[in-house]
């Protein structure tokens, strides 16, 4: 093969690459979904003067009153970052990928879902700014973020899916 002939064939791939990933960023596909650690997601979130509580007083994953934030995806921890800038709001997490949530794909489990605490900072930033959906039967009030993700409150706190990181 000709130095010619492979000098072109690695711009095509280059620009393929490239093209493959500005759709993927455009799609909100991009966003990183690699799980991180719960030590590692802890000291982002300090770092971004979020909180977080556990009614039992731990971290473990396998129990169901912890706060763990085993697995959470960095696009997730990105997320709420993104939120409580752009809010201005205190945010406290209340669950995040310990037992006791619903299954699926985009669950607590597999780090694409957490809970925070009400608040009327939090209510009037999310009425103001996102979507309203509707009432969701069984789960709550809906709103849909410019980034696509959903914000459901249901009753006693903010169920938040990131399928992004929210325009981090």
């Amino acid at each position: 093969m000709s130095a010619t002939r492979s000098i072109l064939r690695r711009r095509v791939l280059t620009l393929l690459v490239a093209t493959l990933a500005t759709v993927g960023a455009a799609l909100g596909l991009a966003a990183p979904a690699f799980a991180i650690t719960h030590s590692s997601a802890t000291s982002q979130l300090r770092a971004a003067n979020i909180s977080w509580t556990s009614s039992g007083n731990c971290s473990d994953r396998n129990v169901p009153t912890c706060t763990s934030f085993t697995g959470v995806r960095q696009a997730t921890i990105d997320g709420i970052i993104t939120f409580k800038r752009a809010s201005g709001c205190a945010v406290t997490i209340t669950a995040g990928t310990e037992v006791g949530h619903a299954g699926g794909t985009y669950s607590h489990w597999n780090g694409y879902k957490l809970d925070i605490a009400l608040s009327t900072c939090i209510q009037n930033y999310i009425s103001a700014n996102y979507t309203y959906v509707g009432y969701i039967a069984g789960f709550g009030y809906q709103y849909r973020a410019p980034s696509g993700n959903l914000y459901t409150k249901e009753g006693s706190h903010w169920d938040i899916l990131f399928y992004s990181c929210g325009g981090c």
